[in-house]
């Protein structure tokens, strides 16, 4: 009896271990139908090499090519102002008077000091010619004769110092009497009709030229040679454009032309100063107005560019999808360079020809297979 249970008991295991076989056949099998996951569809690009024109953008600060300050070279009171604020001047132009009285008297008086001393030495010459005839005769003593050089000498001397005194004078009177220095724009006046001014201390006022006009801005070191270039190179500065935008977001397009590269770097920033002259006709640009200058950068050479959507950030690095053999893809590490429009550049990790992911990037894992 009991043999007969133990047979029973066998059948029924064995019985379970057969289906339970037959049951992990089955799913091996469909399995084994079903075959690999499928391809993830994206979109992709393939890379090129082509020139790159950027568009680099500067700081800059809008400067007169000429400019100078008006201060009293004589002292006095401001006895007429012949320009009103913000007119336009031509070299040589009065625009102040300084109370020339003073002036005048001391100018006068030089002038009479001098006769004087043109007639002392008329009488001298004359004397010590006189005297030099009689000594030739014996008639006189010889060191009478000395003694009239020695006048003549100092009444030369005397009409010297009497000539500078009058250039002096005249100089003054000259001064108080202030104008244009070059043809510009006067500013507003720092004094007013009837105000004391001291000599070279007292600003008067500033002129400056409108047109043309110039930017600064500040370049790094490693720019020195572009700019360099375009300053050389008549060519490489027409196929360079300078544009200007303002503060309320307009473009200035004129054709600026590099004309002073600062003599040094600055070491504490590193950059150099560069001044770019624009033609100014409709006074559009004022002097002391902040802008920003746009340069067109163009690539000495082709460059790989691919489009920026391709482009993963992760802790720092920046890579994308190449698609190799078999249409799998592997991530690789790049290194950028600038970025324009929808696109950048790509300074290394990429080889043209090669194949990226662009649309569909996060839906891709390495090693996925993908189609497009």
């Amino acid at each position: 009896m009991k043999t007969i249970n133990h047979l029973k008991l066998g059948i029924v295991i064995l019985g379970s271990i057969s289906l339970a076989s037959c049951g992990g056949g089955d799913q091996a099998a469909k399995q084994q139908q079903a075959g690999p996951p499928p391809a993830t569809p994206v979109g992709a690009y393939k890379v090129t090499s082509q020139p790159v024109t950027t568009v680099d953008t500067y700081p800059g600060v809008v400067v007169a090519l000429d400019e100078v300050e008006l201060r009293a070279q004589v002292g006095g009171y401001i006895t007429a102002i012949y320009v009103k604020d913000g007119q336009k001047v031509s070299k040589g132009q009065k625009l102040y008077e300084i109370d020339r009285t003073k002036y005048i008297a001391a100018n006068n008086s030089a002038k009479a000091n001098l006769q004087m001393a043109m007639a002392n030495r008329d009488k001298a010459k004359k004397d010590a010619d006189r005297y030099t005839k009689l000594a030739a005769q014996d008639a006189i003593a010889k060191q009478r004769v000395d003694y009239a050089l020695t006048d003549l000498a100092n009444a030369e001397s005397q009409v010297e110092a009497a000539k500078a005194n009058l250039s002096s004078a005249a100089n003054d009177l000259q001064r108080s009497i202030i104008v244009s220095p070059l043809n510009g724009t006067i500013g507003i006046s720092q004094v007013k009709l009837g105000a004391l001014v001291a000599a070279g201390s007292t600003l008067l006022n500033t002129v400056s030229t409108n047109n043309p006009i110039a930017v600064d801005i500040s370049v790094n070191q490693a720019e020195i040679p572009r700019f360099l270039t375009m300053k050389n190179n008549a060519t490489a500065v027409k196929d360079s454009l300078f544009s200007i935008q303002l503060q309320d977001g307009s473009m200035y397009h004129r054709q600026g032309k590099i004309v002073t590269i600062d003599r040094a770097v600055d070491p504490s920033t590193g950059t150099i100063k560069v001044r770019i002259s624009y033609p100014n006709e409709g006074n559009r640009l004022i002097a002391g107005m902040t802008v920003n200058l746009q340069a067109l950068n163009k690539s000495a050479e082709n460059e790989l560019v691919i489009p920026y959507k391709a482009v993963m950030e992760q802790l720092g690095e920046y890579n994308v999808y190449v698609v190799g053999d078999s249409s799998k893809a592997q991530q690789r590490i790049i290194k950028l360079g600038k970025q324009f429009d929808q696109r950048v550049v790509v300074k290394e990790g990429l080889k043209a020809g090669e194949t990226i992911v662009t649309d569909g990037a996060q839906n891709v894992r390495p090693g996925a297979v993908v189609k497009f």
